[in-house]
């Protein structure tokens, strides 16, 4: 084999794991991520790995592919900084319904300034829960974030001031379902609190003490975590819901590589942004929040986004698995 192929082919495995890497920064449901890679030389296999999804809050699998979205998006933005073009096939084995995606790095394509922006935006982006600052959130930056989750086919609509007492109203409902069902809290117990010391799970440091004085109210874990929060209110914090037309696994794979642009986008304009899932996992408040589209698709997520804290870091990130346990190399 020629000197030039050698050195490509190697070239092409170091932006493979790269991009792994950067995948495993992706955000997840309760932080499961349910993400499974298998190399084969010069393209990666994406599979859902059903060991670290949600059997009660998410029995469908809707939320673990929409995260293993994120990641896929994740990882198309490192091949990008790495100079890689990528071919995406996204669910190319119907017999095999685990099997998300398949990224074939390609020839070397120049590197774009924005895409090593991309990059190094992955490793600041996190969940930050504690309630927004007082200042209200330009509007052309929200236009810039719909921009960007409809570069992946999917939409953003940001909610009318009366609409979110309805969504209020909707995340009351669910999460007093939730909390009424032995095995979603056996469930939510497993993957929250404690050090998480495994890497996985959301650990009692991003997880308010207590409920913040909110309309909109916030995540309910089942306990008190250690995050102090102060005494606001949410008024100028923007809430939106993640849609698009259908509801199968193509929707909701790419709805998490929408939400993954949005999220990016959204933290480089200085702007946190939580996911809001507890309406999208009961039924009957799913089909409320479709409701709040007025017949123009269907929910994957509600997100909030407030302008975030300069003068503090906000919460640690979430723990992540190490690499070797999300990959198989072939």
């Amino acid at each position: 084999m020629p000197t030039v192929q050698i050195a490509d082919a190697q070239a092409v495995t170091r932006a493979l794991a790269h991009a792994t890497t950067a995948a495993s920064h992706a955000p997840s449901i309760h932080n499961t991520q349910p993400w499974r890679w298998r190399a084969r030389g010069d393209h990666l296999e994406l599979f859902l790995d059903e060991s670290r999804s949600l059997a009660v809050s998410d029995p469908d699998h809707r939320l673990a592919i929409l995260s293993c979205g994120a990641a896929l998006h994740h990882a198309l933005v490192s091949l990008a900084a790495d100079g890689r073009h990528a071919t995406v096939t996204r669910l190319p084995d119907k017999a095999e319904p685990t099997h998300l995606a398949t990224v074939c790095a390609d020839a070397g394509i120049p590197v774009e300034a924005s895409a090593i922006r991309h990059l190094q935006t992955i490793a600041l982006r996190h969940t930050d829960r504690r309630p927004v600052q007082s200042a209200a959130i330009d509007a052309q930056k929200l236009g810039s974030i719909a921009a960007a989750a409809e570069s992946q086919n999917t939409s953003l609509h940001v909610l009318r001031p009366r609409q979110i007492f309805d969504l209020a109203s909707a995340t009351d409902r669910a999460q007093k379902i939730e909390s009424e069902d032995e095995a979603w809290q056996a469930e939510m117990n497993y993957w929250t609190g404690d050090d998480r010391t495994l890497g996985t799970g959301i650990p009692d440091t991003i997880v308010a003490r207590e409920a913040s004085q909110t309309t909109e109210p916030g995540r309910e874990f089942g306990h008190p975590g250690k995050m102090a929060i102060a005494d606001t209110h949410h008024r100028t914090a923007v809430f939106a819901i993640l849609y698009g037309p259908g509801d199968d696994d193509l929707d909701w794979l790419r709805a998490g590589e929408a939400l993954s642009a949005a999220w990016l986008k959204a933290t480089e304009l200085g702007l946190s942004v939580v996911p809001l899932s507890a309406t999208i996992e009961v039924t009957a408040t799913r089909e409320a929040v479709r409701q709040l589209l007025s017949g123009l698709g269907h929910p994957y997520l509600v997100l909030r986004f407030g302008l975030t804290d300069a003068d503090t870091a906000g919460p640690p990130a979430s723990p992540r698995l190490p690499v070797e346990r999300t990959v198989l190399q072939l």
